[in-house]
């Protein structure tokens, strides 16, 4: 399946450059109130999930999922459902472990290959659909991925999905999202990952240690101290290797649509792999020239955002 360079993308004059079309729509995006309906459910482990659900009785389900340190109502996450549910489907926005709020119970929380809890989410949610279809953002576009290569998840009529901002490879990623020019977005994630070691090391005093946070300054030595360890990985290059989305591809067998934008700022060259997706039979690259990270704002007010568009076409006509 050929990699397409799509050119139907097309950025506000406003937005010039990567680092705006990342950020303006993260900070000033204003997306209506949707009326989810939350629901706690138990994971296999004892733990729980936040999901919200908004349900109108179709026959087809989108279950959609998130970005690092997002949750199922930031502002990405509520426009593409409020776009999925005017178009008639049923939506599932969900949290990762530790998203939704409320702390979770386990000493481990969540992180980019925790398919496990995905599974769990779909094998609650499925019954009763004819059709389920995935969408995901940046770390949630991996987990899909990933999600989608591992296993063939059989009975769950998982027709397509798309993944958008997806650091494919993600010792690329984190390595790119720490250079300089990236520090505003590093120390984001940081602050906010920092901030929820120290809740969890009150809670499991044994298990975590907050002695060496301070020396913490990459995302990679965060994973290399903290994801990594407490989930059952030896270190971040463990981690990466494991989890990347990159090293499931040539697995999947229903259709996907991967989006991702050339100016993206979090997203290494290595994200981008144009040779490995010619040769793919069910995985469809489309890399646009702008758009940021999770950005695609619409060029015009009043118009969808691009990548919502983008993703129902594919879900709906493709």
């Amino acid at each position: 399946m050929p990699v397409v360079k799509n050119q139907n993308y097309v950025h506000p004059g406003f937005l010039i450059g990567g680092h705006l079309q990342t950020i303006v729509p993260s900070v000033f995006r204003r997306t209506p109130s949707l009326p989810f309906e939350r629901e706690r459910i138990t994971t296999p482990d004892g733990d729980f999930l936040d999901l919200d659900w908004l349900k109108k009785g179709a026959d087809s389900l989108v279950i959609i999922s998130h970005g690092l340190e997002g949750n199922s109502r930031r502002p990405y996450m509520r426009g593409m459902a409020d776009f999925f549910s005017g178009q008639g489907y049923d939506i599932l926005n969900w949290n990762f472990r530790g998203c939704g709020g409320s702390q979770n119970l386990q000493p481990g929380f969540y992180h980019s290959g925790a398919t496990h809890d995905l599974d769990t989410v779909i094998r609650y949610a499925h019954t009763g659909y004819c059709h389920v279809f995935l969408v995901g953002f940046s770390l949630g576009g991996n987990l899909i991925l990933k999600y989608l290569g591992e296993r063939q998840p059989a009975g769950y009529k998982i027709r397509k999905a798309v993944a958008i901002s997806v650091p494919l490879d993600l010792a690329g990623a984190a390595d790119q999202i720490s250079r300089p020019s990236n520090w505003l977005y590093s120390h984001r994630f940081l602050k906010s990952l920092k901030k929820k070691v120290m809740e969890k090391a009150k809670a499991f005093p044994d298990r975590i240690s907050v002695a060496d946070l301070k020396g913490v300054r990459t995302l990679r030595d965060f994973d290399n101290r903290y994801t990594g360890p407490l989930h059952g990985f030896m270190n971040a290059d463990h981690y990466y290797q494991s989890c990347s989305a990159l090293g499931f591809l040539e697995g999947i067998t229903i259709p996907v649509l991967i989006l991702n934008a050339r100016n993206d700022p979090f997203l290494s060259e290595s994200c981008f792999p144009e040779k490995l997706g010619k040769v793919l039979d069910d995985v469809f690259m489309e890399f646009t020239d702008t758009g940021g990270h999770v950005g695609f704002s619409p060029e015009r007010a009043g118009m969808p955002y691009w990548s919502e568009k983008r993703a129902f076409d594919f879900i709906h006509f493709d």
